[in-house]
């Protein structure tokens, strides 16, 4: 029988509507102290009248102590527990997807909170945030291997995130050999994955419908893609008939596998690259009279925490602003934010106040959200994450 979690009065209700989260200040620590509690261990959740409410984790470090896996207090986190929660993953991702490239399981989304598998065909890259996912490490392995009888398991977790858990930071080949090449392909488009070395897992497979939206918008149009990293956009805008495109990014490893990608599609003479601060390159092309069609902003979370918002947001506002600056009469704005705290209207808004700031006026025509491989659980807003707005750009109307 696993241990007991005690809430206090009152603060079952947020679990009781669907969320999986318990925070370490609605814990009634007079019944169930969290100091006697070890990192991962499992617990039964319960209301403040002992009634179960599921079956968990627990960190008693951690701002968020106990993350719920199954309603049914009988359950526990084992091979057949991960098994069967994989399983109904990979059933999801087969429906939607016809080619093994995907994000097979997305923590909380697929009931399996603090893991995520990226699969790049027969290699997979998992990355563990949670204490309790941890211990039950080589499980995860077995029923993988067990399940799809990869050529290589790969452990990225090199995430600073894994320090709020008291976790090791550190990557690792846990099965078998990495191929000295691994090609994905999204979007009619081919792409070198590193793996080893790489952002996250390697790749970044929640963009995949709004890049393939832009792929109709970009036939002999100028095309600048800034924050980059392997060319995502950059790349499947020139495969599919850009004119030229451009590449920004600060990292030269990442440039590198934009040339390795444009190589792979054929389209090299289509493709240019920037090493630099993107505010600084952009101004930069705005001083040099540099003129686009299609100005593509996909930065990184400017905004990790809630706190840091009010300077996170006027980030959004100040890279938007610089890419209109940069836009030709008429051009496409593509603009996202893989921030949580930044909400769509908080984007829109950002957008419109960097319009406004320099005499433009903005359409937004399209929207696009994370991949189906990044479902959204209802109860739980955190795993709603991406958010991208294509404008038409004009003067001033």
């Amino acid at each position: 029988m696993l241990p007991s979690l005690r809430l206090k009065k009152n603060e079952e209700r947020r679990i009781k509507q669907g969320h999986v989260w318990v925070f370490s200040n609605e814990v009634d620590i007079q019944a169930t102290p969290l100091k006697d509690f070890s990192a991962g261990q499992q617990v039964i959740v319960e209301a403040h009248n002992g009634k179960p409410l599921g079956m968990g984790f627990v960190n008693p470090n951690t701002l968020i102590c106990a993350r719920i896996l199954s309603r049914s207090p009988k359950l526990e986190l084992n091979k057949k527990f991960l098994k069967k929660r994989i399983q109904a993953a990979q059933g999801l991702r087969e429906a939607l997807f016809d080619k093994p490239y995907y994000r097979l399981v997305f923590g909380d989304s697929d009931g399996l909170p603090g893991l995520v598998v990226d699969r790049f065909g027969d290699v997979f890259a998992v990355q563990i945030t949670t204490a309790g996912m941890e211990l039950v490490k080589e499980d995860i392995v077995q029923v993988l291997d067990n399940l799809f009888h990869p050529a290589a398991i790969v452990m990225k977790n090199d995430t600073a995130s894994r320090g709020l858990e008291g976790l090791p930071l550190y990557e690792e080949v846990v099965l078998g050999e990495l191929p000295e090449t691994l090609i994905i392909e999204e979007n009619n488009t081919q792409f070198s994955i590193p793996v080893e070395g790489g952002q996250k897992t390697g790749w970044f497979y929640d963009h995949r419908m709004s890049r393939g939206r832009l792929q109709t918008m970009v036939k002999g149009k100028r095309v600048l893609d800034v924050f980059s990293y392997l060319g995502g956009w950059g790349v499947a805008a020139a495969n599919a008939g850009a004119e030229s495109v451009t590449c920004v990014d600060s990292s030269e490893f990442a440039l590198d596998g934009v040339d390795i990608n444009a190589e792979l599609n054929g389209v090299t003479d289509k493709m240019s690259t920037i090493q630099g601060n993107a505010f600084d390159v952009l101004n930069a092309l705005r001083t040099d009279g540099q003129k686009f069609d299609v100005v593509i902003v996909d930065p990184p979370a400017f905004i990790k925490r809630k706190k840091d918002f009010k300077q996170g947001a006027e980030a959004y506002r100040r890279i938007n602003e610089i890419a209109m600056r940069v836009l030709d009469k008429e051009g496409i704005l593509v603009t996202a934010s893989c921030s949580h705290h930044m909400t769509r209207n908080n984007l829109l808004n950002a957008v419109q106040s960097a319009a406004r700031h320099i005499d433009r006026t903005v359409q937004l025509f399209e929207q696009g959200h994370q991949g189906p491989d990044h479902p959204i659980h209802p109860a739980v807003p955190e795993t709603e994450y991406i958010k991208t707005l294509f404008f038409r750009v004009s003067a001033s109307w």
